[in-house]
């Protein structure tokens, strides 16, 4: 297993402290630190696992930070959060069993639709509340499991894909859906890490450099977001999956892209 030194364990923690940043107020922080942790030479399992830990360390501060400013309905919220958890957990103990070629090649035009969707919608309100779609009943039952499965399995785009859901299926305001898709996140990356940790792959001392570094990020993040608000929000989330897709849809076993690149030759 690699050793890791402290320049790399410096460099690595500043990628997570920009990556908390970056995941508190739009998600995508893995699209910063799980490439590098693979580049840098880490066993793959042990670079998710330690990716995880950090990551599920983020968004657990991010979500106290919306709390204490009371962005967090915690009534309906628990029971969310708990599914998201289980859905998680599942989808970490199923990661060799779902065909990651599907979601290789659906994700990055789900975050396409997701930056458009924001891009282009009118104008977001911060407080605004719109007519629910669903139930909270069956946002727990079935959407908070669901998504909580997929970031157990693979993971990019979880963040914006809670807080679309927040706002196109529960009618919340933007920086409420941003506040509860933390908390949704947590739970559900808590979840995969809890099956990540059995397995023993963490890499400890660098993940918990990360880790304080990525939650001192998502501490940054929610102020900024809080203060800032959709006039920030926005366009970071529209920046943010682009950029993931483009990522995913340039990846060399993308069978997208593949397809397209054998269309132009």
């Amino acid at each position: 297993m690699l050793e890791v030194d402290l320049t790399l364990l410096l460099a690595l923690s500043g990628l997570a402290l920009l990556a908390g940043f970056f995941d508190a107020i739009a998600g995508g922080g893995g699209l910063i630190t799980l490439p590098m942790l693979f580049l840098v030479g880490i066993d793959p399992l042990a670079a998710l696992a330690t990716n995880k830990f950090q990551a599920a360390s983020a968004t657990v501060s991010a979500t106290v930070a919306f709390s204490r400013r009371g962005m967090l309905d915690w009534r309906s919220g628990w029971p969310m959060a708990l599914m998201a958890f289980a859905g998680g957990a599942l989808g970490a103990l199923s990661v060799s069993l779902v065909p990651k070629d599907l979601l290789q090649a659906c994700v990055p035009v789900l975050l396409v639709v997701v930056a458009a969707w924001f891009a282009f919608s009118p104008r977001l309100d911060d407080q605004q509340m719109r007519t629910p779609r669903i139930s909270i009943s069956l946002f727990c039952l079935l959407i908070a499991p669901l998504i909580g499965f997929y970031d157990g399995v693979f993971g990019p785009g979880v963040g914006s894909f809670f807080m679309l859901a927040f706002m196109l299926l529960l009618g919340q305001g933007m920086l409420r859906a941003v506040g509860n898709s933390k908390l949704l996140n947590a739970a559900c990356n808590l979840g995969a890490l809890s099956v990540f940790a059995s397995t023993g792959t963490i890499l400890w001392p660098l993940a918990l450099a990360m880790a304080i570094c990525a939650m001192f990020g998502a501490q940054l993040g929610a102020r900024c977001a809080v203060y800032f608000g959709p006039r920030l929000i926005r366009p970071l989330v529209v920046f943010v999956c682009c950029v993931m897709a483009m990522k995913l849809f340039l990846d060399a076993s993308n069978p997208l892209g593949e397809w397209v690149a054998q269309q132009w030759r």
